[in-house]
Order: structure tokens, then C-alpha cells, then sequence
């Protein structure tokens, strides 16, 4: 029997919810409670909304409003959804008495890939008869299966409310691949996304060369314990789509009979180049395999210049200005080291200042605690370094002002 599923936008109207940091939990309910309903329609799960848009839904009628699309029957999942306050920080998810652990703790293990780390999922008992649920959206849906997802703090001192301001979308599709994998629904991530849906015959080493990463990052993101992996498994590949598409860099998708030489040739390389472009240590490609070929400039990035005057190198002038010698030869699409003066060469913005630290990231970090470690803002780092995501990669280089 196929499960339907109700969308409860927590709060509304008269209603706001809790309000920090910039976020009215109405709005973020809403938005997140449309973007749940679009995705269930892209997977063909039925589903329906409990509000369209700012409507005030008492105690009574929102549990009347859950039934009245699909009934009390146990065929129903109900996801209400709520931003938290109180000062924590985390995601936190509440099933009801009468149902198993299990669809939470997918959505739980979905939410730590998407980066947002989960304080619990828990079940909470009526004080004043344990027999029943804590909260009216589970005890007065009898037989439905609901459950009570809260996305983050709005209040939180730490990446709360970063992450629902910039990633409420990231979040809500974690929702959505949980509920998939749970109700063992084929997943297709939605165009643009980094996600990789496993197919017969992949594994990590195969699929960290087509996408240009290596086996530990895959298994770093997707917090797997092992290599193995299953038919239809969602994976998370870090770095996958960000600046595809886009008029900044060019890619090329290895076809049968390829070789690094032919490509290097058709794009005006060398082989070298290309591997170094692609952190190639061989020659071998796979099929299916994306190689960058081109790396543009950013039209939203703003580029400072240096003349070169005698005695130059590319090492000194990219100590100079905190930058390395491969970063300023492929702005430049340079093949070589060498330099002539009074040649003009691009510099990023964001290295000019001689005042910057260059951190390293290690496992575990992430940009709000490279931020407090610093005593820098966020939006300080994200501008200095260019940073479209708060996503980061274990070896990645940080500029931070000293």
C-alpha cells in the first residue's frame, strides 16, 4: 500500500512562531513545507499541503486539517515541520508513540550528510498522562504516522542560523531523500544538486575519479564506515556541480577511446597541464570521468594586477600575495614558469592582503568554528575567500585576516 504524506507548515498567521537572527519560523515552515511538496510530486509521492500561505491554524483545526486530506489511517506519514529556540543547535526530530524509530532516524542520517548535525530524535511522553504524546500534531493524529522535525536554532550561537537562512533548501532535500529511502522510493536528486544516485558496478575509487575527489572525501561526507556501497544509494560528492554549468570554468566528460593526450590537444594543453588542472597522478581515464579543462574568472570576482620587474618568479610573487604558483598559471593559462617583465598578471582580491593567514582545513571543521577560532565573521571569510557555500573540504586552503 502506498504511503501518502501530509506537509505541515508549522505556525502561520496570527502565529509567527519563534522569531532570531533574522528568521520567522512561519516563513521558514512555509517555504520549506513547498519546496517538501514539490520534490514528493518530482518522486511521485502523493502528497498535500496543510497551508498555502499565511493562515493561522489552531490546535484543533490543524490535526482536523492533516485528516481531512488522507484520512487517520496508518497509510498516512504526517511531517510537521518547525524551526527550534532555546539556544541549542542542531536538528532535532519527535515520532510519536505508536510508531517505530525508523523514518526519523533516516531523516536523521540524511540531515548529518547535508551538514547539519542532529542533537536527537526522540520520543516525549504527556506529563499529565504518559499514555499520550507531549505535543497535540502527534496525540491528535491517531493511526498517522507523524513525526515533528525541527530544521535548527533560530537562536543557536553557533551554524543555526547560518544554515537555515543559506541552506534551507540543502535541509529540506535531506527531508526528502530520508522519506524516499525509508519508503524505498527510487531517489533522483534534483538537477544541480551534488548528489550521485549508485548504480550497478560503481565504487568509491571509480566514482572519486569521475568526479575529480578522492575515496576519503566521499567517505568523509557521507560519513561511511566502509567502501561498500548499495544499488540506489544516495551519496553526497563533494564538489560535484559547483561551477558546472556556468560561464566561469569548462569541463569534459571522457567518452570510450580517450586519452589524456587527444584531450589536451582539442583544448590547447598539455598533458601535464590537464593533470595538473585535474590533480591527475596517472594517465588512466574512466569513462564518464569530468576533467576540467578551462578555469575562467568569475564574473562576480574582481581581480587585482601585478606587473612583473626583474628577477620575479611565480613563487615569489605568489608568496607575496598568499596565493600558489599553479593558482596565478591557471588564471593566467600559463604553460610554464616562466615570466617576462613588465608582463601583466592577474591577482585574486582576495589574496592582495599581505596581512592574511593561510589556514588549512582539517576534519571537523567547518566555517563557524574557523570563524569564533579567529575572531572573524563569517561574511569576512566568505568575502575574502570568495565563497558561494559555507561547505568546505578537508585540505582546503583558507585565507584569514590576521
Amino acid at each position: 500500500m502506498a504511503k501518502k504524506i501530509v506537509i505541515d507548515a508549522g505556525h502561520g498567521g496570527s502565529d509567527p512562531g519563534t522569531s532570531a537572527n533574522g528568521i520567522v519560523e512561519k516563513d521558514y515552515t512555509l517555504k520549506i513545507s513547498k519546496y517538501l511538496k514539490n520534490r514528493f510530486d518530482d518522486l511521485g509521492i502523493e502528497s498535500a499541503l496543510t497551508r498555502t500561505g499565511d493562515e493561522t491554524l489552531g490546535p484543533k483545526e490543524r490535526p482536523n486539517r492533516v485528516q481531512s486530506f488522507y484520512g487517520n489511517g496508518s497509510d498516512v506519514i504526517v511531517l510537521s515541520n518547525h524551526i527550534n529556540a532555546g539556544g541549542g543547535d542542531g536538528a532535532e526530530i519527535i515520532y510519536s508513540l505508536r510508531n517505530s524509530d525508523a523514518l526519523s532516524k533516516s531523516i536523521a542520517n540524511e540531515f548529518i550528510k547535508s551538514g547539519q548535525n542532529v542533537r536527537k530524535y526522540y520520543q516525549r511522553r504527556l506529563p499529565s498522562d504518559p499514555s499520550k504524546d507531549y505535543y497535540y500534531i502527534l496525540r491528535d493524529t491517531p493511526n498517522n504516522e507523524s513525526i515533528i522535525i525541527e530544521y535548527g536554532f533560530a537562536d543557536s550561537g553557533a551554524d543555526d542560523p547560518s544554515l537555515i537562512k543559506n541552506n534551507w533548501e540543502d535541509l529540506a532535500e535531506a527531508v526528502v531523500r530520508g522519506v524516499a529511502n525509508y519508503l524505498k522510493v527510487p531517489y533522483q536528486p534534483i538537477e544541480g544538486s551534488n548528489t550521485y544516485v549508485v548504480k550497478k558496478g560503481d565504487t568509491l575509487w571509480q566514482l572519486a575519479r569521475q568526479f575529480n575527489t578522492t575515496v576519503d572525501q566521499i567517505k568523509e561526507a557521507n560519513n561511511l564506515t566502509s567502501n561498500s556501497l548499495s544499488i540506489g544509494q544516495v551519496l553526497i560528492i563533494p564538489g560535484l556541480n559547483e561551477d558546472v554549468d556556468s560561464d566561469e570554468n569548462e569541463y569534459y566528460v571522457v567518452k570510450k577511446g580517450d586519452t589524456l593526450y587527444q584531450i589536451s590537444q582539442k583544448y590547447g594543453l598539455s598533458v601535464d597541464e590537464l593533470k595538473r588542472l585535474n590533480n591527475l597522478s596517472s594517465n588512466a581515464l574512466s569513462i564518464g570521468q569530468r576533467l576540467l579543462v578551462k578555469r575562467g574568472i568569475p564574473s562576480s570576482t574582481t581581480y587585482d594586477t601585478y606587473t612583473v620587474k626583474k628577477g620575479d618568479s611565480l613563487y615569489q610573487i605568489a608568496q607575496m600575495y598568499n596565493t600558489s604558483v599553479d593558482e596565478i598559471k591557471s588564471l593566467n593559462n600559463l604553460s610554464s614558469n616562466l615570466l617576462s617583465i613588465g608582463q601583466v598578471l592577474k591577482i585574486p582580491s582576495s589574496s592582495i592582503s599581505n596581512d592574511n593567514i593561510i589556514y588549512t582545513v582539517v576534519a571537523g571543521d567547518n566555517l563557524y568554528r574557523i570563524a569564533q577560532r579567529y575572531n572573524v565573521s563569517l561574511e569576512q571569510l566568505r568575502k575574502l575567500n570568495n565563497l558561494n557555500t559555507d561547505n568546505l573540504s578537508i585540505g582546503q586552503k583558507i585565507l584569514i585576516p590576521n
